[in-house]
C-alpha cells in the first residue's frame, strides 16, 4: 500500500507510535488521516498539528471503537487502513487482580477484535483494505516481568495472522512488532528494571514509522523495526528449551542487578 490518497485511522494516535505514524502517512499525501486517542487534549493537538480529524476514543470500549469507524467513514467515505496502535503495559502474574487482566485484554486484544468487527464490512464489500495491527516483540518472544502483556501481545499477533489467513489476499494485514521504543511507556519514571533493560537498544517512534512505512509498501506481515527480532523467533522454534533458559538467565541479570524486582 502507498498512503497517497488513502484515508488512515490510528487508535492511540496522540503519542508515541501513533503519532508518529499520523504525521508520516501526512508526509506520504493521504488524503484523510484520523487521529484516536482517549485523552480529547492531546488528540486535539496532534490532529491540528496535520490537519487531522480528532476523534475521542476510549478502545476498551467496543461503542467506542463502532462510532470511531461510523464517524471516519462518514467524513471520508471510506477508511483504506486501520490502524489498532493503542495499548497499555502492566506489571504482575498470575496473583494481578482480575480487574486488571481485563482491563490489559480489553485494550491490548479485544480492540483489534472489535475494530475488524466493525471495519471489515466495507473493505469486504469493496474487495480492499488494509488493517495493520500493533503488537509487540513480547508477542512473539514473550517477555520478562509481565504476564498479562506478553499474553495479550501473544493474542493480537495471533488474531492478525488468523485475519491475514481468512481475509487475505483482498484485505491485507501487518503486524508491527518493535522491541524498545522512546516512548512513556518505555521513559516513564516508574517503568520497572525489565522495561528499562530495553532502553540501550530503543528506537525512535519516527524509526519505527519508517519501518510501518517500508513495511505496508510491501505489504508484509510481520513488520520488524529491530530485525534482530527475527533471528530471536528463529532460535525458539528451533529449541524452544535452550531459548527459555536463555530468558531465564536474563531474567536472572536483571534481578541481580535492581536488587530482586522486575517491575
Amino acid at each position: 500500500m502507498q498512503l497517497s490518497g488513502k484515508v488512515a485511522v490510528v487508535t492511540g494516535g496522540a503519542n508515541g507510535i501513533g503519532r508518529a505514524l499520523c504525521r508520516r502517512f501526512a508526509i506520504e499525501g493521504a488524503r484523510g488521516i484520523v487521529v484516536a486517542d482517549v485523552d480529547m487534549a492531546h488528540t486535539q493537538e496532534a490532529a491540528e498539528e496535520i490537519g487531522a480529524v480528532a476523534v475521542q476514543c476510549d478502545v476498551s470500549q467496543e461503542t467506542d471503537i463502532k462510532r470511531l469507524i461510523d464517524e471516519a467513514t462518514a467524513k471520508f467515505g471510506q477508511i483504506d487502513l486501520f490502524v489498532s496502535n493503542a495499548g497499555i503495559a502492566i506489571g504482575g502474574g498470575a496473583e494481578a487482580p482480575d480487574s486488571e487482566w481485563q482491563r490489559i485484554w480489553d485494550i491490548n486484544f479485544m480492540s483489534h477484535v472489535w475494530a475488524a468487527r466493525h471495519v471489515l464490512p466495507q473493505m469486504l464489500a469493496r474487495g480492499d483494505g488494509y488493517l495493520l495491527s500493533t503488537a509487540s516483540a513480547a508477542g512473539l518472544l514473550s517477555s520478562i516481568g509481565s504476564a498479562p502483556y506478553a499474553v495479550t501481545k501473544h493474542a493480537a499477533v495471533a488474531f492478525a495472522e488468523w485475519l491475514s489467513i481468512t481475509h487475505g489476499p483482498a484485505i491485507k494485514v501487518s503486524c508491527l512488532c518493535p522491541q524498545g521504543v522512546f516512548t512513556n511507556m518505555l521513559m516513564h519514571p516508574e517503568a520497572g528494571p525489565a522495561t528499562a533493560a530495553l532502553r540501550p537498544e530503543a528506537i525512535s517512534p519516527e524509526e519505527v514509522a519508517d519501518f510501518v512505512i517500508r513495511g505496508l509498501a510491501e505489504e508484509k506481515f510481520l513488520i520488524l523495526p529491530h530485525p534482530i527480532v527475527a533471528e530471536y523467533v528463529q532460535r525458539k522454534a528451533t529449541d524452544r528449551d535452550r531459548w527459555i533458559a536463555g530468558m531465564r538467565k536474563i531474567q536472572a541479570k536483571i534481578l541481580a542487578a535492581s536488587g530482586g524486582t522486575l517491575m
